[in-house]
């Protein structure tokens, strides 16, 4: 923005943040392409407020972001709650390539006790297959370097939100084609745009 002559101060591109991703969330969700049945989990390290949180997260086999979880602790529950995340929003996966964390394990076992993941999923440990998620992490943690931590639980849940959902744009996991080829009625509405700027709707608006 500076490039334009635009100064902005980091706490206002914070508020933007934490108003906007949420709800571009919403709205790009009804265009998310199914991801594959082969799922990579493996969680990470994010500073929040001077102390390490766990990301977890996972890709499919193709590297496509299946989900992720920002959790205060790395146990059993966290993992429980982060599978039944993914499994929300996905289809059920038929294999699971894990670290060699045991709280994963005992996780996965507890699920498929449960009947949230069927019986026959496979559950495997290979770091070689693993290594597609753990150059994955790298993509978010470069984005989070430069913030030199975050300063709120809460914070850091939206802000990573929003670079999860970058990152998946960018890998192409959003069906596009109807912004692509527009139809008739839409281009008609595009010839009249509607102002939406925060301050007409309210949202945003510094306290």
């Amino acid at each position: 923005m500076a490039e334009r002559g635009v100064t902005v101060v980091h706490t206002t591109v914070l508020r933007w943040v934490q108003c906007f991703v949420p709800v571009f969330e919403k709205m790009w969700k009804k265009y998310a392409r199914p991801v594959g049945s082969s799922w990579r989990v493996d969680e990470t390290y994010i500073k929040v407020k001077g102390q390490w949180r766990y990301l977890y997260r996972a890709v499919d086999q193709q590297g496509q972001t299946v989900d992720f979880l920002l959790s205060k602790d790395r146990d059993k529950a966290a993992v429980v709650f982060f599978f039944k995340k993914a499994i929300a929003n996905n289809e059920v996966p038929e294999k699971i390539t894990l670290d060699g964390s045991r709280a994963s394990h005992q996780a996965v076992a507890e699920l498929k006790a449960e009947s949230v993941l069927p019986a026959q999923t496979l559950v495997r440990t290979n770091k070689y297959l693993n290594n597609i998620i753990e150059q994955d992490h790298r993509k978010v943690k470069q984005r989070c370097y430069p913030m030199l931590g975050f300063k709120t639980f809460g914070n850091a849940q939206v802000t990573l939100s929003g670079i999860e959902l970058a990152n998946k744009i960018k890998k192409g996991q959003f069906d596009t084609s109807e912004f692509d080829n527009p139809t008739p009625s839409l281009k008609k509405t595009e010839s009249h745009p509607v102002d939406a700027r925060p301050y007409h709707t309210g949202l945003c608006r510094s306290k």
